[in-house]
């Protein structure tokens, strides 16, 4: 009996120490992140030339610096850009020239441009080599690609931007007719000027003697032109002169050099070869080029009204 009572009293607390034990657990807080924090300047600096892709602008504001520039470059707080065609990847080996000095920090770009002063930029990492240049003061939005020297195509982006390469001189100039094809009107026109504005592009003619200098020239007609590809066939582009008042005249277009084009003039066969007059460095002399935006560009600047308001009070949560 005694030995029975015993072994109840062991049960009894065997039950009673198993139910007051509790498990502990220690909770440890210490995280080992070792993701390293690029920096702003080594953002910048990972690529050699970072690409202005104007159609993906998102904004009705404008920072007339990246408007015109086709790349810009970051380079020991001096900021390069290739704002012309003409010289594209032989010019300052391939940066284009200075125009401004640059500082970089937590995320923001001071620009002090030498034409257009002061500027910032809030910076956005958007994948491994797309960067974001968000200007706060106007609300708008610029995209750059990164590429090295070596694997950016100057080719392409100089046959992609005729139309611009047109208007960096003063005035085209009639050098060479040939010697075959039919006699038609455009026989007459020796010197053409192509500008940028409005909707569309303008050109004009003038019919003065070879030699004229492009300040004195007299401009004789006036009208819209528009650069169009030829299908398989990067370099060779079609070249439209839409004269007010008169027909159309079509032409085939091959750049010979950066100073000379070729035309074909397609109904007549005949082939004339002008020599460019008076080059034009933009922003040098304070002189700008309209880069302008696609229609899908507009319908995206109307979306971009409902963007979210939390990147523009970035700055003040800083």
């Amino acid at each position: 009996m005694k030995t029975a009572k015993l072994l109840s009293i062991f049960a009894v607390m065997a039950i009673f120490l198993t139910s007051c034990y509790s498990e502990v657990i220690i909770e440890d807080d210490y995280v080992n992140n070792t993701t390293p924090v690029i920096t702003i300047n080594q953002l910048l600096n990972a690529y050699q030339l970072w690409y202005v892709d104007i159609n993906e602008t998102v904004g009705y504001g404008e920072s007339p610096f990246l408007q015109i520039a086709f790349t810009v470059s970051f380079r020991n707080g001096t900021l390069y850009a290739n704002n012309n065609l003409v010289g594209i990847g032989s010019q300052g080996n391939g940066f284009g020239i200075p125009i401004g000095d640059y500082n970089a920090y937590n995320m923001i770009l001071d620009i002090d441009h030498d034409i257009d002063g002061y500027d910032s930029f809030d910076v956005y990492q958007i994948d491994t080599n797309t960067i974001e240049l968000y200007n706060p003061f106007n609300d708008t939005s610029y995209f750059l690609n990164g590429y090295q020297r070596s694997n950016f195509d100057y080719d392409y982006v100089f046959y992609d931007n005729i139309q611009y390469f047109l208007q960096e001189y003063e005035a085209w100039e009639k050098t060479y007719t040939s010697n075959y094809g039919a006699l038609n009107e455009f026989d007459n026109e020796n010197f053409l000027q192509f500008l940028s504005g409005g909707n569309e592009n303008t050109f004009r003619s003038s019919r003065d003697p070879n030699g004229t200098h492009p300040n004195g020239l007299y401009w004789d007609f006036i009208g819209n032109y528009g650069v169009g590809n030829v299908s398989g066939n990067m370099y060779l582009k079609t070249l439209t002169l839409d004269y007010d008042y008169f027909d159309n005249e079509f032409f085939e277009l091959n750049v010979i050099s950066d100073q000379r084009i070729e035309l074909l003039h397609t109904d007549s066969g005949t082939v004339y070869e002008f020599t460019g007059r008076g080059y034009i460095e933009f922003l040098k002399e304070g002189k700008t080029i309209v880069k302008s935006k696609t229609s899908a560009q507009k319908k995206r600047m109307q979306r971009s009204e409902k963007k979210e308001n939390s990147r523009k009070n970035t700055r003040k949560q800083a």
